[in-house]
């Protein structure tokens, strides 16, 4: 008798439901950042010189006040919002988006969002994703933000944050 299909179904089913990643689905809260100065606490020039020097930008709160901004994230990266690629469920809900797309693919590459989150739960490269938002990576660690329930999702402009303001939502957490 041979017993290799049933053998050969269950490894296959196994290997199928171990997968590399592993996902969990968690209720948090979640804010809105963005790169202002009321969002990030910097200033436009130092009063060291006497505030002439308005094309730069300096932390104003917290133990680096006075040294220069560089608005990266706590990894090293410059934080962006998450976009959609070519082929995306976006495309569903924007269906008039698709023939830019299909003509200017290079202007529309996938990319994920930048997400602030508590590093001893979630360590920077954790992938989440966020009803309404999109996929993000953890990148970035806030003052604020302590906890395994609570993460800050990066937008572009400040009246984008301020539409967010303060969610409750299940993320679905992609572990590296």
């Amino acid at each position: 008798m041979n017993r290799t299909g049933p053998v050969l179904l269950l490894c296959c089913l196994l290997l199928l439901c171990s997968g590399c990643a592993r996902h969990r689905v968690r209720v948090m809260e979640t804010t809105a950042y963005c790169g202002c100065s009321k969002c990030c606490s910097w200033e436009r020039g130092s009063w060291k010189f006497l505030k002439l020097d308005f094309w730069n930008r300096y932390v104003s709160a917290g133990p680096d006040r006075g040294r220069p901004y560089t608005g990266r994230t706590a990894s090293g990266t410059e934080p962006e919002t998450p976009q959609p690629g070519l082929f995306s469920t976006d495309s569903l809900v924007h269906p008039w988006m698709i023939p830019f797309r299909v003509i200017f693919p290079w202007l529309w590459p996938s990319r994920d969002g930048t997400i602030a989150a508590d590093t001893k739960y979630y360590p920077f490269g954790t992938r989440m994703y966020v009803p309404g938002y999109g996929w993000g990576r953890v990148e970035d660690r806030g003052a604020a933000i302590r906890g395994p329930d609570r993460i800050d999702l990066y937008f572009e402009s400040h009246d984008q944050a301020l539409r967010w303001g303060r969610r409750r939502v299940r993320v679905e957490i992609e572990y590296p």
